[in-house]
């Protein structure tokens, strides 16, 4: 039976660092600032939104809702972001995506300021990821993963490990972050040949495919630390489950993410911890 690495404890442990931090900063006449840039009422959006409050709360944390219709234009949305970049007070901005289908995510993506994208949307924080630099902020779930990860003690320097997945919000960026952790990683998607192979080979597997019970039995071995990114409706079942068929899988491995359970709590804390550390620098500006 694999020990669960739950989201909740690490979560906590954030969350009485960052407030330690923000009472700093409150000594200083800063409170640290999110704004949430919403368009349309979509059901998973919305229970984001809550659980964002619900940690900022926590924290310490100002959050601005900036709720737009799902009529919105383009100019509409990006007029918001205008309004963001130019308010010394807001930190941070999270849009949430996906953006409905008549607007250009790219474009409104270019009209913020990587200096207050605290989820990894544009061009500048993915550089950061990139070349590991100090411009903006990687994708929060990314993050996430890898605090989980470490604060679990489960050691990545020279760790072989195979991530599933090559999207911009987790699969690449978390790749290159492991990377500069010192792990080994190999890249895998839905179209690798013989990936059950490919993930017994490591040590570590982050699956981040979005497709319900990817990784079975037949993809895993003793030993293993299997860190399941995804969220997923199962209509039959009626309930919300990862990219792990958690059944075959928790029976095998050491540790492994839960879901619900796991990366969840630990996302909403990293987006405080990015507006924690985006107050901070412009404080020191």
């Amino acid at each position: 039976m694999a020990s669960l690495l739950r989201g909740a404890p690490v979560a906590q442990v954030l969350t009485e660092e960052l407030a330690r931090r923000v009472e700093m900063l409150s000594r200083h006449g800063v409170v640290p600032t999110l704004a949430i840039v919403r368009v349309g009422e979509r059901p998973d959006d919305l229970s984001y939104e809550r659980a964002a409050l619900k940690r900022a709360e926590k924290v310490g944390v100002a959050v601005q809702c900036c709720a737009l219709p799902a009529s919105s234009s383009q100019e509409d949305v990006i007029a918001v972001i205008e309004d963001i970049n130019a308010n010394k007070k807001v930190h941070g901005c999270l849009v949430f995506r996906p953006l409905p289908a008549s607007i250009d995510e790219d474009a409104v993506a270019a009209a913020l300021y990587p200096a207050k994208d605290v989820d990894g949307m544009t061009a500048g924080s993915l550089f950061g990821v990139f070349a590991g630099r100090r411009v903006g902020y990687p994708p929060c779930t990314a993050e996430a993963a890898l605090e989980l990860i470490e604060r679990s003690h489960i050691e990545l320097a020279g760790a072989n490990v195979c991530v599933i997945g090559r999207s911009l919000v987790i699969g690449k960026p978390v790749s290159l972050m492991l990377q500069a952790r010192h792990a080994t990683v190999t890249m895998c998607h839905t179209r690798t040949r013989d990936l059950p192979t490919r993930c017994r080979e490591a040590d570590i597997i982050v699956v981040a495919a979005g497709v319900p019970r990817l990784l079975d039995g037949s993809c895993v071995r003793a030993g293993q630390t299997v860190i399941d990114v995804g969220i997923n409706w199962d209509e039959a079942a009626g309930k919300l489950v990862g990219d792990v068929a958690f059944e075959e899988v928790e029976p095998v491995v050491a540790n492994i993410t839960p879901v619900p359970g796991g990366i969840g709590a630990v996302t909403t804390s990293i987006l405080m911890k990015h507006v924690v550390d985006a107050a901070e620098r412009a404080a020191h500006e």
